[in-house]
């Protein structure tokens, strides 16, 4: 069962997620901030990752580079979930080898699990 962790302090948006992906059979664990995210990921060990930027306490971008500097996290699929254009993302969080951006307002929640699905096929 592929293992997906939702990072996001959108409590709505990450629930209408998790279920989604535990109807579509998916281990799912979700956390509200970046801190708690780099907890969770380095325990749950997830196949791929739903990441938002603009959280409380530490930010998605923040928690990106704190993982991918790890042996444990330099190499988990990431997706950022964001209501930021493409255009507003940091370099910073670019430049961490993310496989898509997703503008949250833009696609449903089928979109992104057909996306997540062919991600996770694509390793």
């Amino acid at each position: 069962m592929p293992k997906i962790a939702i990072i996001e302090d959108d409590q709505a948006i990450s629930q209408m997620y998790r279920f989604k992906f535990e109807a579509e059979n998916y281990d799912v664990e979700t956390a509200e901030n970046g801190r708690l995210g780099l907890e969770l990921v380095q325990k749950f060990k997830p196949d791929i990752i739903l990441l938002d930027l603009m959280m409380p306490e530490m930010t998605g971008d923040e928690m990106l580079i704190a993982m991918r500097g790890t042996p444990w996290g330099k190499n988990i699929k990431v997706i950022i979930l964001t209501n930021k254009g493409e255009q507003e993302i940091p370099d910073s969080v670019k430049s961490q080898g993310v496989s898509a951006v997703i503008l949250k307002a833009d696609m449903t929640p089928r979109q992104v699990a057909e996306l997540v699905k062919n991600q996770l096929a694509a390793k």
